[in-house]
């Protein structure tokens, strides 16, 4: 069942390389992304659980020295973010404004190598490869459109965009049926959480199957 999702979960990955790649060649002068541009791998963000049983199943296929390395990143990923959350308990009323914090803050992928490569390029996650051209997350019902930073798109022109939340749905249904599949029983309740990535690659493969993702 494993070989089947997995499947399933490399053809949404190639869609959205073809997606990224359509309006990078539509808006060549617009997208910056080039090899060693890692601006977007210092940032906080998590992986549903069909990308955390993926990319785990291919961090633990690397060699050990690369393995060694990101699992150091990863402890240090881990302890940057405790104390980001810290600061941010002043927010604790205002989850907007918590968010908001989270989403400011600098911390350094553990994949990512001292080469500035990501050392799982081929097997990164979906917001890894949509990065750089417009993408649209809907919020309170409405799509709010995101971009690079570093990009040369204008905010207020109008540009095609990836729609992430039809991605999202079916990596959370393609967790739902991951987690069903090893037994879980509750698998909804699971489905949609965002794993940090430092957390996933430090995990055994066996407890994200059983949906054991720790606090």
């Amino acid at each position: 069942m494993n070989e089947n999702l997995f499947s399933e979960y490399t053809t949404i990955a190639r869609k959205a390389d073809l997606l990224f790649k359509s309006i990078q060649e539509k808006y060549p002068a617009s997208v910056k992304c080039r090899v060693r541009c890692c601006d977007c791998c210092h940032a906080i963000f998590g992986v549903f659980p069909i990308e955390a049983a993926y990319i785990n199943h291919h961090f633990n296929r690397l060699e050990r020295k690369a393995r060694r390395d990101a699992l150091r990143g990863a402890e240090k990923a881990e302890a940057e973010m405790l104390k980001a959350k810290d600061k941010l308990k002043v927010f604790e009323d205002d989850p907007k404004m918590k968010v908001f914090g989270l989403g400011k803050q600098r911390v350094r992928c553990p994949l990512l190598q001292d080469s500035e490569e990501c050392v799982l390029y081929e097997n990164r996650p979906v917001i890894c490869r949509v990065y750089g051209v417009p993408y649209t997350l809907k919020k309170e019902n409405k799509e709010v459109s995101y971009v690079c930073g570093l990009s040369n798109f204008e905010e207020k022109a109008s540009y095609p965009a990836v729609k992430l939340d039809n991605i999202y749905q079916t990596l959370v249904r393609l967790s739902t049926e991951l987690l069903t599949g090893a037994g879980y029983l509750n698998p909804a309740a699971k489905a949609g959480l965002m794993l940090p990535l430092a957390r996933v690659i430090r995990m055994p493969f066996e407890e994200i199957m059983k949906g054991n993702f720790g606090e």
